[in-house]
């Protein structure tokens, strides 16, 4: 089954960097329910889903995964998305269900400099 969840989860990604609206959300349950903390935003069902996303004024110019984990039916997923090339970093949250997502959850934050004095503790991560 994870094997399943994981290959849906690739297809899921690819289609939302190609904009394939049909595609992307073939991974989604009819009832699923998805919540954006940061604005405070919960949007019921696959169709509101789907119809919210078609209806974003911006299509993204780069989307980049940078891992995918998880097991059972809790998978995260690290990417990076731009929209007009300002890049935002998202961590998804997919929870499922039959092998489809019930309840996701998606943060978003921008990326910001590091400051100096950390350096001769850390590495920069490309």
């Amino acid at each position: 089954m994870e094997g399943g969840i994981r290959e849906a989860l690739e297809m899921h990604w690819r289609a939302s960097a190609a904009g394939d609206l049909q595609a992307e959300h073939d991974i989604y349950d009819d009832q699923a329910i998805c919540d954006y903390p940061q604005s405070g935003e919960r949007i019921f069902g696959r169709a509101n889903l789907q119809a919210l996303r078609g209806h974003h004024s911006d299509k993204p110019s780069g989307f980049d995964v940078k891992r995918i984990r998880g097991m059972g039916d809790l998978w995260i997923t690290e990417y990076i998305i731009r929209y007009q090339e300002q890049p935002s970093c998202v961590v998804s949250i997919m929870e499922f269900r039959d092998g489809k997502v019930i309840h996701e959850t998606q943060y978003f934050s921008e990326p910001f400099a590091a400051p100096a004095w950390r350096s001769q503790w850390v590495a920069v991560v490309p």
